[in-house]
């Protein structure tokens, strides 16, 4: 490809609305324009991109013998009936109606549909272990589209459905999918973990998310790891044991006593002169449109999604003062936010589990400017009646699963896996005949891989203050061949000579043609991310040409009969290459 022919522009200035490296960076570098907001146009250096991600996914999904096919993007209401998800999914789904007054929706994931045609398709045991697969735009009507292509309202997305007979057969296609994913992200060049994750509104038993850790503040989602062994949770889903601390207030009765203006858990500890563990924080949410109270140690915080699943909710926020003093301005009552309680109070309560090593403890007791001291549980206090973990994990803690510490860092979700078991099958009626005749609903697991959101977090992954550092297995072209001046005889014949070898190894390569200066076409290169450039300038009078490898900077000069070797050499020593070598 030469670059007068190219169709691209670069920018030297962010957009304004670009808040996320790989959003700036794409945009300056010609890879996508904004349509309107969270919809963009995929220019083609985005667009290879993206068909070598594909393609990436395509060859590893084929070979744990799963089968490609497309469904519809335009889905129908009655689908969603069937499935219970129409009036529960939330706002993101993009509803519309046709002339003839039906209702649809434009697919944000395709469950509904791949149940509808299997239960359609497959009537016995025989048939399965069945897997397919689409690759295909999405739709999500997200309230606040953000980060480009990391959170749109149209994106690609591979999703994958398998069918099994039994659990077991599902743990085997579990961990299928496992080692597909595992293959397609070392493909891609990207440093990925396997962490647990909340099943949201796609639904069954377990979720695990495949997370680009990105070690910057860029990442989108917080996630803690063991610095012993294997495990890690997404923030919504991690689990923890707390490093102790003192749970006792040293209170030697209960007792009511005035804290005039004093609200907050560290200003309760400096007035009391105890720890912020020894106190029970409450806080007041709105479940479903209705009121709820959670309790958690002072220390901790309350983990949102936790409370959301142990309420069984299918939406949760927290209230507004107005809301939380409504709640408590009963007969009785005479309070503010920042003194509630949960006694007295009618209305759901959770308590988290580490409230229940609270001892002679300090709670509000719904009276403005008043707490309750040396409280205990069942004495003084009625233990809530739900006890679940709905606390937030912290860096520091101990891991769940062995003596090891929790640490944090910032990950990019690209991937995830779902046991959905029969939440669909049973719902749909979606059945097999099983060896002894009898019937069944399918065993269920789902796959998802955001194609552009992989390709963002690549970027955010691999970028420095110059652009993009693409891995050569995804990059659009793999080099640049740059003349400094394309009006020297020696430098444009001697780079078109190296270009057409290149095209001709099956190397993709680029040449930049362009009448430009020599600063204009290197600032370009490096922005665009190409991850060999080989510079065809002064140093031809010496015979040699200049290689820059993008992802270290590192220069090479090599003569100029062996520029072709060497590039091939560097392309084929990059580990991030694709499995066969050129």
């Amino acid at each position: 490809m030469r670059m007068t022919n190219l169709f691209f522009t670069t920018l030297r200035e962010n957009p304004a609305d670009a808040e996320v490296i790989s959003h700036q960076l794409m945009v300056r570098a010609g890879y996508i324009r904004k349509l309107t907001s969270g919809i963009y146009t995929y220019l083609p250096l985005m667009w290879r991109v993206i068909r070598k991600i594909s393609d990436i996914i395509r060859e590893e999904m084929d070979k744990q013998g799963a089968q490609e096919i497309m469904m519809p993007i335009l889905q129908p209401e009655e689908l969603w009936q069937e499935s219970g998800r129409w009036d529960v999914y939330g706002k993101e789904l993009m509803r519309l109606e046709d002339r003839h007054g039906r209702m649809g929706a434009l697919g944000p994931t395709h469950e509904e549909i791949i149940t509808a045609l299997v239960r359609d398709e497959v009537r016995s045991y025989r048939q399965l272990p069945v897997n397919l697969y689409q690759i295909q735009d999405k739709f999500r009507d997200e309230i606040r589209p953000r980060f480009g292509l990391l959170r749109g309202r149209e994106f690609l997305m591979k999703d994958a459905y398998s069918f099994d007979s039994d659990e077991t057969g599902l743990e085997a296609s579990y961990q299928e999918m496992i080692e597909a994913y595992i293959n397609i992200f070392n493909r891609c060049g990207l440093e990925t973990r396997m962490v647990r994750s909340d099943t949201g509104a796609i639904g069954g038993s377990v979720s695990h998310e495949f997370m680009v850790l990105t070690r910057t503040a860029s990442g989108e989602n917080d996630v803690l790891y063991c610095d012993n062994c294997s495990y890690a949770a997404n923030s919504n889903r991690a689990e923890s044991r707390m490093i102790p601390a003192n749970t006792n207030g040293g209170f030697s009765e209960a007792k009511e006593v005035d804290t005039p203006g004093v609200k907050s858990i560290d200003d309760l500890a400096v007035f009391f002169n105890i720890e912020p563990s020894s106190i029970c924080k409450t806080l007041v949410y709105i479940a479903d449109n209705r009121p709820v109270m959670a309790l958690v140690r002072g220390d901790r915080a309350i983990e949102e999604t936790k409370l959301k699943n142990a309420l069984g909710a299918n939406d949760i926020r927290i209230a507004s003062s107005a809301e939380t003093e409504e709640l408590v301005n009963k007969p009785g009552f005479d309070t503010e936010a920042g003194f509630i309680g949960p006694s007295g109070v009618n209305v759901q309560i959770v308590g988290d589990k580490s409230i229940c090593e609270l001892e002679n403890f300090v709670v509000g007791i719904n009276k403005t400017d008043k707490h309750l001291t040396g409280a205990n549980w069942g004495k003084d206090i009625q233990l809530p009646g739900k006890i679940a973990d709905i606390r937030l994990a912290f860096a520091g803690d101990f891991c769940p699963e062995c003596e090891g510490k929790l640490e944090i860092t910032k990950g990019i979700e690209v991937g995830n896996i779902f046991k959905l078991g029969t939440k669909y099958s049973e719902k749909m009626k979606a059945t097999f005949t099983d060896e002894e005749g009898q019937e069944k609903p399918f065993i269920m697991g789902c796959y998802g891989i955001g194609v552009t959101r992989t390709a963002a977090a690549a970027i955010e992954r691999y970028h420095d203050k110059d652009g993009i550092q693409w891995p050569m297995a995804i990059a659009p072209y793999q080099a640049i061949v740059v003349p400094v001046n394309v009006n020297d005889e020696l430098q444009m014949s001697t780079a078109e000579e190296i270009y057409n070898e290149l095209c001709g190894k099956n190397i993709e390569t680029v040449i930049d043609d362009r009448d430009e200066r020599p600063g204009v076409k290197f600032k370009d290169a490096d922005l665009i991310g190409f991850p060999i450039r080989i510079t065809a300038g002064k140093t031809l009078s010496e015979g040699m040409v200049e290689i820059k490898v993008r992802s270290t900077g590192e220069m090479i000069k090599v003569p100029k009969g062996e520029a072709v070797t060497k590039t091939i050499e560097l392309i084929n020593l990059n580990h991030e290459l694709a499995k066969t070598p050129l």
